[in-house]
């Protein structure tokens, strides 16, 4: 009997030790999903560097007055860009997601610069406060908020599914998204910290 004891135990100590090591290995590119959030909330709200670069080169070709050398600079931005594009993670559904955000965040600006809306410490969004909204506003809001965080839930299963992440791991994938929304989000919009505290961006208009 007591050997029967000690031989459950041992197996119960093999299979534990097993399900860790499994645990332990799942597969998670983290640079790989840092890099995907990178370019995809950059391309939903706008880059600074990228207009950086237009304004530059606007200024560069008013001040040169030879047009092969302005033809010259405006080729040099061309590579990079492309080569940019083909490091994105992206399929159809992921560029049709993508697109979905970007045109929808002119509607959601004015509801976050009034600090209404605010972006959570798992990347959605939330309604903070409907007072002051007319029906009408609250009924834009609110469909608006709810197709946003529709669209970032796929959009976070998908790159999960592009980048063969196991599913158990979409939290993973949601919370480094969520710090680059918040990292584009602008001073004074309302961020979610890790501990869930509510507060306004720090930052000067």
């Amino acid at each position: 009997m007591r050997s029967k004891s000690v031989k459950l135990t041992l197996i119960s100590w093999v299979l534990l030790f097993i399900f860790s090591c499994v645990t332990i290995n799942i597969y998670f590119p983290e640079a790989k999903v840092e890099k995907a959030a990178e370019e995809i909330v950059d391309d939903v709200r706008g880059s600074k560097d990228e207009d950086k670069e237009k304004k530059d080169h606007l200024f560069q070709e008013k001040k040169t007055k030879d047009g092969v050398i302005s033809q010259l600079y405006s080729f040099s931005f061309i590579p990079a860009a492309y080569a940019q594009k083909a490091e994105e993670v992206s399929n159809p559904k992921i560029h049709a997601l993508k697109e979905s955000l970007r045109m929808r965040f002119p509607k959601l600006k004015p509801f976050f610069d009034r600090e209404i809306i605010g972006e959570t410490n798992n990347g959605f969004i939330r309604i903070m406060n409907e007072s002051g909204l007319t029906l009408r506003e609250r009924a834009v809001l609110r469909k608006s908020v709810k197709n946003e965080n529709r669209d970032r839930e796929n959009l976070y299963a998908e790159v999960g599914r592009a980048l063969n992440i196991d599913s158990s791991q979409l939290p993973r994938i949601q919370k480094i998204f969520a710090e680059r929304w918040i990292m584009k989000a602008r001073p004074g919009w309302w961020i979610q910290k890790q501990n869930g505290e509510w507060i306004r961006k720090p930052g000067a208009f």
